[in-house]
Formats: C-alpha cells, sequence, structure tokens
C-alpha cells in the first residue's frame, strides 16, 4: 500500500492562538463544557469577591427568557479607565485578555488580598464561549456599557453621567453563552440554587437573588448564622454531640502565614446517615477537596487522640486511625489563603501543601480546648472513634486469617507495615537500595510498606507465566503483594491482596521512567485484575526543589517542582513576593537516593502532599492496548517502534 506523503512541515506550518482564539478552539482545557455553569460561575466568583473584600452587600442573578443569564452586585464597579501600558480600557482588558485581572496583585495594595484562585482566565472565558456579552460598570458617578459577540468588541465603550435609575455602584454582566460549545445548552438548576446558597452561607449578611423569568419564581438567601445554621439544616441524622464550629485567622505577627489567612469550620458527628462534607476557599467550592480538608482532618485526629490519650481512654491492642476519627464526620469548611494554587482550571481541588497546617494549626487547639471544657461530650466522641478503630482492626484480622495457610514466606527484604487493614494499606515498589533505605525511615510504618528492587525489572511481555518466578524481583513482588499471576479473563483470589495501594516509585528521569514502564508492563501482563480493581498507582517524586531566603515576615521556605513547569511557577510566586532575582537557589534531584527521609515523606509519602496517580485502562479496548504494548515492549518490534517513533516523536519530551 503507498504511503500518502506528509504535507511539508515549514516556518508558515506554525500557528500562533491571538487573543481568545485559543479558548475556542480548546474549550474543555479552560472550562467544564458539559453545561454552562462554569462560566457563569466565573462571572459570580467576581461578584463574591467584591462581597468578600467588604465592597457589596447584594448579589442578584437572573435567568432570563431568552436562555442569556445576567449577574448583578453592588460592588465598586470594574474600572473604565485607560489602562497605563496595554492603551486600552480596562473593562475590555478584563473581558477579553486571559491573565489581566485585579486579582494578581497580592500585596498589601492590591484590590483583592483574597480571592478566588489566581489562574488568571475568569470572565474572558465567559466571553469567549459567549454569543454575546454586555458589561455595565456604575462607579464614581458615571455608567459604562460596553457589548462584545462571540468574545470581540462589537459596541464600544460608552460613558455617562450616572441618572436618577441609576445604581451608585456596582457591576452588571449579562451573557448569551454559545450552545456550540457545550453538550447541553441548560443550567443545573440543583447545582446552580446549591451554588448560590452557599454563597450566602460562606458571607454571612450577604443577600443572594436568584430569578427566573420562564417560571416566574425568585429565591433569595441571607444567613446570619452562617456554617452553623447551614449544617443544622442540612444533616439527614441527629448529631451525637453539639456541633463544633469556630475560626481562626493569622494575625500581623504570625511568621508562617500570610494576615488574614485562615479558616472558618463547623463539625458534626452523627452514628448513621451520610455525611454532609462542603469545603470552599476563598468561596470557590472545592468539590474534591484538597489538601485544606486534609488539614480539617488531621486537626480533627490529633484533637481527639491527644484527649484519648490524655484521659487514658484507649483499650488496649487498639490503635487509632484519622479515618476513625474523620469517617462519621459531617462539616462545612471555608478557607482564607492568599495565593491558593488549584488542581484543574475550574478549581475543584486546592493543591496549596501550606493549607495543611494553616487549617491543622487553628483546628487542633480550638477542638482541644472544646474536648477538654466539655469532658462528656469528648468521652462519647472518643467511644465512637475507638468503636470505628476496633471495627477497622476485626475486619483486617479476619482477611488475615483466611490468607495465612500455606503462604509463601514473605520476602526479606520487604519492610512490612503494622496494619493489617487492607483498604489502608499501601506498599512502596522503590527502585534502589538507597532510596529504599530513605524511603524506610520516611514511611509511616503504620500503613506504609517498602520493597526495594535492585537494577532493572526484567521485561515480562513474553515471558510465560509459569517462568515468571525464575526471577527474584518478580517473586518477591508476587509474594509481598499476595496475588498469583494471570491473565486478564482469568479470575484470580484477591482474598489475599495485602496492600490496597501498589505504588510504583521510581526517579524522575529517564532511567526511572524505564523502570516504571517496566512495572507497569508486569502488571498489565501478568496481574491485569489489580490494574481493573483499581490497586496500581504510580508516584510522582519531584524533580526540583527551590529554596527561597526570609522575607519580611515570612520565613525561608522551600518548595518542591514536579517539572519545568511547576519550577516556573513557583519562581513567579517568588518574584511577585519581591524576591531578589536569583536570591533563590534551585537544586535538582538526580534520583530518590538523594533525597532524606523528610524530604521523601513531605514530597511524595505523605498522603496529604504528595502525587499518586492511579493506573487505569482507558477507553480504548484490552486489545488496541495490547497491540500497542506489544509494540513497544515486543522483541521483534523494532520495525513498529521505529513508525511508532517517527509518527510521535515531535510530541515526546526529552531528559537529556
Amino acid at each position: 500500500m503507498a504511503v500518502k506523503p506528509t504535507p511539508e512541515y515549514s516556518e508558515s506550518s506554525i500557528r500562533v492562538l491571538k487573543g481568545l482564539e485559543p479558548v475556542k478552539q480548546r474549550p474543555g482545557m479552560y472550562t467544564r463544557t458539559d453545561n454552562p455553569l462554569h462560566i457563569i460561575q466565573e462571572v459570580l466568583d467576581n461578584a463574591a469577591d467584591e462581597a468578600l473584600a467588604g465592597h457589596g452587600k447584594k448579589i442578584k442573578v437572573t435567568l432570563h427568557a431568552d436562555g442569556s443569564v445576567s449577574v448583578e452586585d453592588d460592588g465598586r464597579g470594574i474600572p473604565f479607565g485607560m489602562h497605563p501600558e496595554e492603551k486600552a480600557p480596562v473593562i475590555e482588558l478584563v473581558f477579553t485578555r486571559l491573565h489581566a485581572g485585579g486579582k494578581f496583585d497580592k500585596g498589601k495594595g492590591g484590590a483583592y488580598s483574597f480571592s478566588g484562585g489566581l489562574h488568571g482566565v475568569g470572565v474572558s472565558v465567559t466571553n469567549a464561549l459567549g454569543k454575546r456579552l454586555e458589561a455595565t460598570s456604575y462607579r464614581e458617578g458615571s455608567v459604562a456599557h460596553l457589548v462584545f459577540e462571540g468574545g470581540d468588541v462589537t459596541e464600544a465603550l460608552q460613558v455617562r453621567k450616572a441618572g436618577d435609575g441609576d445604581r451608585k455602584q456596582g457591576t452588571s454582566v449579562r451573557v448569551w453563552p454559545d450552545a456550540k460549545y457545550f453538550e447541553s445548552a441548560v443550567l443545573p438548576m440543583g447545582e446552580l440554587t446549591h451554588l448560590l446558597r452557599s454563597k450566602s452561607v460562606l458571607m454571612p449578611g450577604v443577600s443572594v437573588t436568584l430569578v427566573n423569568e420562564k417560571t416566574k419564581e425568585s429565591q433569595n438567601w441571607l444567613y446570619k448564622g452562617g456554617l452553623k445554621d447551614y449544617l443544622g439544616q442540612t444533616l439527614s441524622a441527629d448529631p451525637v454531640i453539639p456541633m463544633f464550629d469556630g475560626e481562626g485567622f493569622a494575625d500581623g505577627n504570625n511568621d508562617t502565614f500570610a494576615e488574614g489567612e485562615g479558616a472558618t469550620w463547623c463539625v458534626a458527628f452523627t452514628e448513621d446517615g451520610a455525611p454532609v462534607r462542603e469545603s470552599y476557599v476563598n468561596l470557590i467550592p472545592t468539590s474534591a477537596g484538597g489538601t485544606h480538608e486534609s488539614g480539617l482532618r488531621d486537626g480533627l485526629f490529633q484533637a481527639v487522640k491527644s484527649f484519648i490519650e490524655f484521659h487514658s481512654l484507649l483499650p488496649k491492642g487498639v490503635k487509632l486511625m484519622p479515618e476513625d476519627v474523620f469517617a462519621r464526620a459531617s462539616y462545612v469548611l471555608s478557607a482564607k489563603v492568599l495565593d491558593p494554587q488549584f488542581q484543574g482550571q475550574i478549581k475543584e481541588r486546592l493543591n496549596s501543601r501550606d493549607a495543611v497546617r494553616l487549617v491543622s494549626s487553628f483546628v487542633r487547639p480550638a477542638l482541644e480546648l472544646w474536648l477538654n471544657q466539655h469532658v462528656d461530650y469528648g468521652k462519647k466522641l472518643a467511644e465512637l472513634a475507638i468503636k470505628a478503630a476496633q471495627t477497622r482492626q476485626k475486619a483486617g484480622q479476619k482477611v488475615e486469617k483466611r490468607k495465612s495457610s500455606g503462604v509463601a514466606v514473605l520476602p526479606g527484604k520487604l519492610t512490612d507495615c503494622e496494619s493489617r487493614d487492607i483498604a489502608y494499606n499501601e506498599v512502596f515498589l522503590v527502585e534502589g537500595d538507597s532510596a529504599g533505605g530513605s524511603a524506610k525511615m520516611g514511611r509511616d510504618k503504620e500503613n506504609q510498606a517498602i520493597l526495594p528492587l535492585r537494577g532493572k525489572v526484567l521485561n515480562t511481555w513474553e515471558v510465560d507465566r509459569d517462568r515468571l518466578f525464575a526471577n527474584t524481583e518478580i517473586h518477591d513482588i508476587s509474594v509481598a503483594i499476595g496475588v498469583d499471576p494471570h491473565g486478564p479473563n482469568d479470575t484470580p483470589d484477591l482474598s489475599g491482596l495485602r496492600y490496597g495501594k501498589v505504588c510504583i516509585l521510581s526517579d524522575a528521569d529517564v532511567d526511572g521512567s524505564h523502570i516504571q514502564v517496566l512495572l507497569l508492563t508486569l502488571f498489565f501482563r501478568h496481574f491485569p485484575k489489580l490494574i481493573e480493581t483499581g490497586h496500581v498507582y504510580v508516584a510522582r517524586p519531584p524533580l526540583f526543589r527551590v529554596d527561597a531566603p526570609a522575607r519580611g515576615k515570612k520565613p525561608a521556605s522551600k518548595a518542591y517542582a514536579l517539572d519545568e513547569g511547576e519550577l516556573t511557577a513557583i519562581l513567579d510566586k517568588l518574584r511577585k513576593e519581591g524576591v531578589r532575582e536569583g536570591a533563590w537557589s534551585i537544586s535538582r534531584f538526580k534520583g530518590l537516593g538523594e533525597m532524606n527521609a523528610e524530604q521523601l515523606w513531605d514530597t511524595t509519602l505523605n498522603p496529604d502532599t504528595r502525587r499518586l496517580l492511579p493506573v487505569m485502562l482507558g477507553a480504548v479496548n484490552f486489545g488496541d492496548t495490547e497491540s500497542l504494548i506489544t509494540k513497544l515492549m515486543g522483541k521483534g518490534e523494532a520495525a513498529s517502534r521505529r513508525e511508532l517513533m517517527e509518527l510521535h516523536g515531535d510530541s515526546v519530551e526529552i531528559d537529556v
């Protein structure tokens, strides 16, 4: 068959996307595309940020009969004067430029000290994905109005003096979402009302209104009691003890956190019913949780644990774990973080490492004090946690008994964990003995096991199953995990599985990637059910460490970056904080063995701050994946590999 020649690749083949073109070309990179709710939320978040900054008391959302949505607030109004550098009206830049807005300036004079994130696309995405957008700003006795269509200005900025019927200050944005960018043009009413109600909960005293022109219905939310009122109304079961609520914020004398950073929370413990769990960062709902929730969990656990130890309540042989305390907790958590780092453009999960310590440092002392002031309630809560721990340990022992007879002796180099709870246990397959040593010292010995691997693992793609155990490393992996090799159509006995998470931990360099591929090949070929049932993970250790000097009241700090992109983001943040260019030092980890135990725990083993990727089979079927891996790993496949490399070579990043 004749190969069709590809068009010539030259300088003219490179296309530069300008303005809002990237958003229109790849909307899924910037927003949710199942429906337009998120692009409306971007406008709503701006109105909420005004209220959060203390400049507004009312937010009104109107669903118009023609399918458009408008959001009005009584904040300061978007400035509409000329930008000193860009020579265009500021209000126009806000809606037409990615990475333009008032939330990058986080210094003392910044317009928004705390705001919902710093990804910098915001309402420009709303504009790009709307057929039409009308923006009106009321400020300084004037009214400014301009209109966009498809992201472009079609009615230039007009400024007039405010009349008697005009508002004194505020912003009004009306947008007609363009249906071609979304799977459905219909707004999910349940999600929208929940979002609006939560804004009013988190800002006591701010009135939030929703008007639906089609149904002629309107709803208004105004919570004066804040989180406690809201959680009490939302719970499906009565709490075992009174709800524990509180708040804590850093003052100007705090060495670790910026002034104003902190959290407000309300926690309820119930014996039954589905737990209610909602968290927010600067009023942005974080549906996938994140490091602020980890901080709440840590604070609750440490406080309850110290109360139990102080009153000697723990029965012999029972070990308390964070999940024992957290399993029956319902909560609403609202954190304020100066410069939040989110995962994903729609900000569904907070990634800021410092947020764990931030929230925990306020929750723990407050709960310890509360429990010791209400000892009877403290004992009731302790009873609930101890009961959960005993149930968990019994379940773990049952599994142990089932598999104890006739099991091969565990490999000598395996450093096992103490717990027998499969749901909680993890084993790390670590490249090299030196890294294995750091991992053994840095791990949580309660639930983390370490199996060091010597050298490169055998490529098992074309090895028969009955010959696998001739290789010591593979024999040890199989025995340590507790599952025998099997094929995709077999039904292996997984009752002997000893760890809920089997984590591949290799260096962040090319050799490490090779070991990762060899192990993934082993699991895909000979342990496919472990991948199917979600037990295989890949740990992502960082490649760089950045040490920054002390600045003002902030002490010297260190940060870790997974790759070049994250390194650039960390350096940008340091520049924004006023650190002199080059005052920081950057070190590159050549391998895991260079990290000490504390660094390995902080970056790669700690469940609250690590990056752990689940290994899953994608949408392609098993056969397609199998043929692709055959091309990559098969011994007689040099020609196929070469063809693959020629096709996809340009998309590979090479680490030399």
